[in-house]
């Protein structure tokens, strides 16, 4: 139940970034700006965090076994899964980008295949692939379900444009968000805790974001003052406490594929949080009974999720007995 419980903080202070996001937009901020003071901003934070607690020698050392796996992942989990994001915020309101974003719970289950592990059998090694974990592929189908329901009546008040510069970057974030947060536990194994990780994606994704300023300054000149003050307090909210609750959250069901699947469900409520938050900054209309019904849906596949996140007979080790009785990863398998 706690990583259920971190997610779904994570997903509050998550939703920070879709509002401000939108605010900056509509007074004229650029979006590679916002997404590249997010990231400049977050790192002193980050250094200060580590090198602080004397861990940042173990991560620059675990970066420099693997350089070019560090660069590719920590590009794909932060650069193209923040970068669309703010993108979208150009073309879109900050709730639809935030339903759009509750792709990531079937985008995250559907990446299982793609990781495994070797284990030692008595007939030699066997690779185990990761299994799509179908009971909460299902549940997170009754989220989108709500999703949908709440964003249905306002979809129709937004051009063809508007939904598809509004959504398509968004699919691609969903995707790239938890494929570079789990290539990253495969990368570093229980050597680092979130803290090195997070800042070892942060500084692998430097190049990204330095690209991005530069595309900034040459489409928009600099920031204004305003949006830099957004940006720290997006820094702080989604890239330090968001960031950190939802890698503690899938650190501690790694082991489990339908585990991640539910903390990756929690991320769900951005959407009730954003509504909320553009109602109360941006003065957005309350919600009909329509999307007040795909609320209650969403709240009642989260609860389903909780309660089924974990096959029977899963190990709290997140292995089996399979094989002859060697132990192998469940549902998907830790990822070391």
């Amino acid at each position: 139940m706690r990583p259920i419980l971190l997610g779904v903080c994570s997903a509050l202070f998550f939703a920070v970034t879709f509002v401000l996001n939108r605010r900056m937009e509509l007074a004229g901020g650029s979006w590679a700006w916002s997404a590249s003071l997010r990231y400049f901003f977050t790192l002193p934070f980050l250094l200060a965090l580590v090198a602080g607690r004397g861990r940042l020698r173990p991560l620059l050392a675990a970066m420099r076994e693997r350089p070019g796996a560090w660069l590719l992942w920590g590009t794909v989990g932060f650069g193209l899964f923040y970068a669309p994001i703010c993108f979208a915020a150009a073309y879109a309101p900050g709730w639809l980008t935030a339903g759009t974003w509750q792709i990531t719970i079937i985008s995250g289950s559907l990446l299982a295949p793609f990781f495994g592990q070797w284990v030692s059998g008595p007939s030699g090694s066997v690779y185990i692939r990761g299994k799509i974990p179908l009971r909460g592929l299902l549940l997170s189908l009754i989220i989108l379900a709500g999703v949908a329901l709440l964003q249905v009546e306002h979809a129709r008040q937004l051009t063809p444009s508007q939904l598809l510069l509004g959504i398509i970057p968004v699919l691609i974030a969903s995707f790239a968000y938890p494929l570079g947060n789990r290539k990253t536990m495969e990368l570093c194994g229980d050597r680092l805790d979130v803290f090195q990780r997070i800042l070892g994606m942060t500084l692998a994704s430097l190049p990204f974001w330095l690209a991005v300023a530069l595309y900034g300054l040459a489409d928009a000149g600099q920031p204004s003052s305003s949006q830099a003050g957004q940006s720290v307090i997006v820094a702080l909210s989604s890239g330090i406490v968001a960031t950190v609750l939802f890698f503690r959250a899938t650190d501690m069901v790694r082991g489990s594929m339908s585990g991640l699947a539910a903390v990756e469900a929690t991320q769900s409520l951005e959407v009730l949080f954003a509504l909320l938050g553009e109602m109360l900054i941006l003065a957005s209309p309350l919600p009909s009974l329509l999307s007040w019904t795909g609320i209650a849906v969403i709240i009642a596949g989260m609860a389903l999720h909780s309660l089924f996140s974990r096959h029977p007979g899963e190990a709290a080790s997140g292995t089996e007995k399979r094989r002859g009785g060697a132990e192998v990863p469940a549902a998907g398998g830790k990822i070391t």
